[in-house]
């Protein structure tokens, strides 16, 4: 029992939710490897592309798969494969940067509001209100009508609209937790505000954090992809997924199908895998799942009770 006692505490965190990753959440295994994959695309996407996002080749406009076009090209004779890679490298910088400005947005009106509570907490909430009963892409779409279009401008408004959203689930967070004997302990001490916040509040909540910036992710490549298709997103030539499915793919859709076949594709097997990579680090990292319950732990359970019988046979 000690020895597997010691051995179980010598793997690292980072190990063991990878080994339970593989042993319970298959899907959210094959998820990851399709979000790795998202990120290394879009990182070696000048490499891994055979040409130039926009490089035009006339001669073989609208041509359909072929040897030295893999995917084919577009009605000017741009590689629909390479187009798709660095098109990877924009949903890779959106999804991420916006989705990390949303959960900082998040934590900090969640925390606020939860833990200062009063008049500040009435008047957040009520904003929180307004901004949510407005349909999140016809806010999206005026806000970036007055803006305009691109990708720093798309970034900023999918960041802060999530993040407002998201506030509320950090507050409910918080609310739990500020009422614990530990932080009624520091409080009665006299630690500072901040203090409290960084060393209590803050540590406690860092799960749900995680998991809020998965889920985060997905949505805000689909949203991207979305306003990218209705003109209200990144403006062309950059090849994003949503505007190579707009414009001339539906000119040529009935022509030369590869053009929407194949964004649209990228689209759902991304949007799809990160999902279920989000779902997986919930199902894990759920405080209320800790302590053997899953598949894991019943193997766990097992080699435990093995080893007790191996030690103690008389019993």
């Amino acid at each position: 029992m000690a020895k597997l006692t010691t051995e179980t505490k010598k793997q690292s965190k980072p190990v063991e939710l990878v080994k339970r990753m593989i042993m319970e959440q298959p899907m959210g295994t094959v998820g990851a490897i399709i979000t790795l994959i998202l990120l290394f695309t879009g990182i070696f996407a000048r490499w891994l592309a055979p040409y130039g996002m926009n490089d035009p080749h006339p001669l073989s406009a609208l041509q359909g798969p072929t040897l030295t076009y893999w995917l084919g090209t577009d009605n000017i004779g741009r590689d629909l494969l390479s187009r798709l890679i660095y098109g990877a490298r924009i949903s890779m910088i959106v999804g991420l940067i916006a989705s990390l400005l949303s959960v900082v947005i998040s934590v900090i009106l969640g925390i606020l509001s939860a833990y200062i509570g009063g008049a500040l907490d009435l008047i957040i909430q009520r904003f929180v209100d307004a901004v949510l009963s407005i349909p999140s892409l016809l806010l999206l779409m005026v806000v970036i009508s007055l803006i305009g279009t691109g990708m720093w401008q798309v970034i900023f408004c999918l960041g802060i609209s999530n993040g407002i959203g998201g506030s509320r689930m950090i507050r409910s967070l918080v609310i739990g937790i500020k009422s614990n004997l530990y932080v009624q302990a520091a409080v009665s001490v006299g630690a500072p505000t901040w203090k409290i916040l960084v060393q209590h509040i803050l540590p406690n909540i860092m799960a749900p954090i995680i998991i809020i910036f998965s889920m985060t992710v997905p949505s805000v490549i689909l949203a991207e992809a979305g306003l990218s298709f209705l003109g209200f997103g990144i403006p062309p030539p950059a090849p994003s997924w949503g505007g190579m499915l707009s414009g001339s793919a539906r000119t040529y859709m009935f022509k030369d199908p590869w053009m929407a076949l194949w964004p649209g594709l990228a689209l759902a097997i991304v949007v799809y895998g990160v999902n279920m990579f989000g779902d997986a680090l919930r199902d894990l990292l759920d405080p209320r799942l800790r302590g053997g319950a899953g598949r894991y732990g019943t193997i766990l359970k097992r080699r435990i009770s093995k080893t007790i019988t191996k030690e103690n046979p008389t019993e």
